[in-house]
């Protein structure tokens, strides 16, 4: 960074009071990848619990899918006896098994949704990684703005506390009037106040980092090359979580169209009945098949509700398309513009460095007075600003475009 023209003095002791008492720590570690905080935050993501109800949910549905029926059986006893009618000692006890059939490709539709949703939860596991991305890298990049901005903020201190002894010491040899003293020593509170703010500012996206990361070091290198990729395409992580969503949905369509009438159902009973006025017991097995019938009132609410969910997921695909796109023309747009505002802001600051560094000699001379003096640092103190402003701007928006065409650190 190019310092002010003027030397700059340690910070007064009154200004060293105006630090934070609270601080928030975050130091860098060489040996700390991007690709490292990201896992580290991905699974201390609070979306890590759904992910895993998730799990459970595809471990189901694969269970419904293998096994032997497809519903669980069911067992139904029966007695009758005319002890409270006729009383002639008739006795009729059943017993049944009722074994439901699978439906023809029932089995085949059910694994098929199985495996759709094994495939959407991968895919939501990427977009969620990749959304924890973009969290890590905007938190780690506000943090070397802020950064900046208290380093920025420290050096209009230095300069204003030197500029206010230059000032007090030409001020006790009778060079200067009381108001040009005044004057310093109010541009030197200016300056503690923007210091205090730009502390404060740093530690906000320090604690913002903590929650976000669990920890309290982040990588040495940040900067990340720019990828190679001109557009988002179908390996986008969030593109293909909104694909493999369709594609669950339109195999759970397919299932509910199959499913539209129960399963048969292979009844086998066994029975013991004995007549009146008499001994013996007749014992015999029976076997009853159960066939549903189509109809309307069971299969079209269950058609409805399957054909609601593929055009939400057709929805959240085209929506999702549109975001996409807008994404990466604002990505590919800051970055360009970045670039172009770097190269200007960079001739601005030379210019400036050069017009303090005149200044400064000629008050010095006594050639110009102290308003014209804090106006042009007030001007370098800018450019100084608006030039490592731009240089972090740039690396974060090339984090951006990065994360805009799905790319992982």
């Amino acid at each position: 960074m190019a310092t002010a023209t003027v030397q700059a003095a340690p910070l007064a002791a009154d200004a060293r009071h105006t630090d934070i008492q609270h601080t928030d720590i975050v130091d860098p570690d060489a040996a700390l990848s991007l690709h490292d905080v990201v896992e580290k935050s991905y699974l201390r993501n609070p979306t890590q619990p759904i992910l895993a109800a998730r799990m459970a949910e595809v471990r189901a549905r694969r269970t419904v899918a293998t096994s032997f029926l497809p519903q669980a059986p069911a067992v139904g006893m029966s007695a009758q006896n005319d002890a409270v009618g006729s009383g002639r000692g008739e006795r009729d006890w059943q017993a049944e098994l009722e074994l439901p059939v699978w439906l023809q490709g029932q089995r085949n539709a059910r694994k098929h949704v199985a495996d759709a949703a094994d495939e959407d939860l991968a895919a939501s596991r990427d977009s969620l990684k990749l959304q924890v991305a973009g969290y890590v890298r905007d938190a780690i990049w506000d943090i070397r703005m802020n950064a900046n901005a208290l380093e920025l903020a420290d050096l209009r201190l230095n300069t204003a506390t030197a500029l206010e002894h230059d000032v007090q010491r030409r001020f006790e040899a009778g060079e200067l009037a009381k108001t040009d003293l005044m004057l310093a020593q109010n541009e030197r509170i200016i300056a503690e106040t923007g210091r205090l703010r730009a502390q404060a500012e740093l530690m906000h996206a320090r604690h913002r980092y903590i929650i976000l990361t669990g920890l309290h070091t982040m990588p040495q290198q940040q900067d990340e090359p720019q990828s190679a990729l001109e557009d988002y395409s179908e390996q986008h992580p969030y593109y293909r979580e909104a694909m493999s969503r369709l594609g669950l949905t339109q195999q759970a369509r397919e299932l509910a169209r199959l499913e539209r009438r129960e399963n048969p159902q292979v009844i086998l009973n066994a029975r013991s009945q004995r007549g009146p006025f008499e001994n013996a017991f007749n014992d015999s097995i029976g076997l009853k098949l159960r066939i549903p019938l189509d109809s309307p009132v069971r299969a079209a609410p269950i058609e409805a509700a399957a054909e609601m969910e593929v055009g939400r997921a057709q929805s959240a695909r085209d929506s999702l398309i549109y975001q996409l796109e807008t994404s990466m023309h604002e990505a590919e747009h800051n970055l360009t513009v970045s670039r172009a505002e770097l190269e200007m802001v960079t001739r601005q600051q030379a210019l400036a460095q050069e017009n303090l560094r005149l200044a400064t000699k000629a008050f010095q001379l006594g050639e110009t007075d102290l308003v014209g003096l804090m106006r042009i640092q007030a001007l370098a103190y800018e450019a100084e600003r608006a030039l490592t402003t731009r240089r972090i701007q740039l690396q974060w928006d090339i984090a951006r475009y990065n994360q805009a065409v799905g790319v992982l650190p």
